[in-house]
């Protein structure tokens, strides 16, 4: 045989298995994902583009398939926080809450980080609410329960949003709590630039 042919068939092989390993490796991460996964995704993306109608569809549909799907609720309290739909927003991050606080398990990292996200997203909901003693209470609780989940954003999203000293959950936690020890005629607790700059937080994966 053509030591050339050979070559070429042999190469021709290997790259064809290597491509059906990829596409056999792709076929059987996304047939195990846990139901409602992709469309956790999804909402994330929409989420990120600010289409936030489509994020909604997408979480409700992860939400049908798995009603119990931590980041499809995370997805969906974050949407109605930015279309400052407190109301909602606030329903469904107390019941991710109440839900992780009953199943979380002590190993479960992620699950901590987004137990940590939920606190801190409802605390900044009832900051904006000028409800700062309750708003301090959950901050306190995201920090007990994940300090690295909260510790505020990295230098990714201080370039995207121009933030040179970006409010973190520690540092409005610490804030409020001197002000709270003042007399309430002295509290200075609305800062609207420095709430400008607070953000919602997630866990890296929903």
């Amino acid at each position: 045989m053509n030591p050339r042919v050979l070559k070429r068939f042999v190469i021709i092989c290997g790259i064809s298995t290597f491509v059906m390993f990829t596409v056999w490796m792709l076929i059987k991460s996304f047939r195990d994902r846990p139901p409602g996964d992709y469309e956790t995704q999804i909402c994330d993306q929409r989420l990120k583009d600010k289409l936030w109608d489509e994020a909604i569809e997408q979480a409700n549909i992860a939400l049908e398939k798995n009603p119990k799907h931590r980041g499809a609720m995370m997805c969906r309290a974050l949407v109605f926080i930015n279309k400052k739909e407190y109301v909602d927003a606030t329903k469904e991050l107390t019941a991710l809450i109440e839900f992780l606080n009953k199943t979380l398990q002590d190993d479960d990292l992620t699950g901590k980080g987004t137990l940590a996200a939920a606190y801190a997203n409802r605390g900044i909901i009832k900051d904006r609410k000028e409800q700062y003693e309750e708003a301090l209470k959950d901050y306190i609780k995201a920090l007990e329960v994940d300090h690295e989940a909260v510790a505020g954003p990295g230098l990714g999203h201080k370039i995207i949003y121009m933030i040179n000293k970006p409010s973190s959950v520690r540092d409005r936690a610490q804030y409020i709590h001197e002000q709270l020890q003042l007399p309430p005629e002295k509290r200075l607790l609305k800062l609207p630039e420095a709430d400008a700059e607070q953000r919602m937080h997630k866990p890296g994966k929903l």
